[in-house]
């Protein structure tokens, strides 16, 4: 077993919040600036830049792992993450046939760029991927657990868009192993509001948009060496690693 630093939740070019600058190769070279291991790319749902995020990740020496920030039916964000990027790619395959297509506005909502193993651009996302699917969160956690990932609720301490903020409480009737806070500072808090989460694993991840909010090497795991990709499943699913 060895610590890791990590960054969970870092969206790319491909989310219409996400900055043109957030290539994978720039975010694979920052993430190695600031002293990250392992580091997982969540756009919005969709998983079209996770193979050039591999690419790019592998040549800076980081860990990378493909993932998405899914809208849900009940407009929550939700982390997924898969322990190979063929699960990961068949998993934006599903999410694809379940979206609300809308056309995307450039001027208003951003470009959805997606880029290629040498972060070139290579095709340009034309609907919108900031919008609900047609997925709940029960069936998006069935699924992901189905497929050897995980699914959880994403910055459940911010003001918009995660679970407590949309649905007012944290619910006890699914099959959730994890959440996530983009303060670590509000654990104290959140664990007195919700007594139940204390049972569950945790993470503390950025929601980068931007290169400089990557986080810095201060968040760790214990994982093991050998399998550092389904340690992390595994701690995020409440076993043991």
């Amino acid at each position: 077993m060895s610590e890791f630093y990590y960054d969970l939740h870092v969206h790319s070019c491909l989310s219409p919040c996400g900055d043109d600058d957030m290539t994978p190769g720039n975010i694979a070279g920052m993430a190695l600036v600031n002293g990250l291991q392992i580091v997982a790319l969540t756009d919005h749902n969709s998983t079209k830049n996770c193979p050039a995020f591999y690419a790019q990740a592998r040549k800076n020496g980081i860990i990378p792992i493909a993932g998405m920030e899914l809208t849900t039916s009940e407009d929550v964000h939700m982390i997924c993450l898969f322990p190979t990027l063929e699960d990961a790619m068949a998993f934006g395959e599903y999410v694809d046939t379940r979206r609300i297509r809308v056309k995307n506005k450039p001027a208003i909502f951003g470009h959805q760029h997606i880029r290629d193993e040498n972060d070139e651009i290579v095709g340009e996302e034309e609907h919108l991927l900031i919008n609900a699917t047609e997925i709940s969160i029960e069936k998006a956690v069935e699924i992901c657990l189905a497929r050897g990932g995980v699914c959880y609720p994403a910055h459940i301490d911010r003001p918009s868009n995660g679970m407590v903020a949309v649905l007012g409480t944290f619910p006890e009737d699914v099959a959730f192993s994890a959440y996530e806070l983009n303060d670590g500072a509000s654990m104290e808090e959140y664990t007195k509001r919700f007594p139940l989460i204390e049972k569950l694993s945790h993470v503390v991840s950025s929601d980068a948009h931007y290169l400089w909010d990557l986080a810095e090497a201060e968040q760790t795991l214990d994982l093991p060496d050998d399998d550092i990709r389904r340690g992390l499943m595994r701690y995020l699913r409440g076993e043991t690693t």
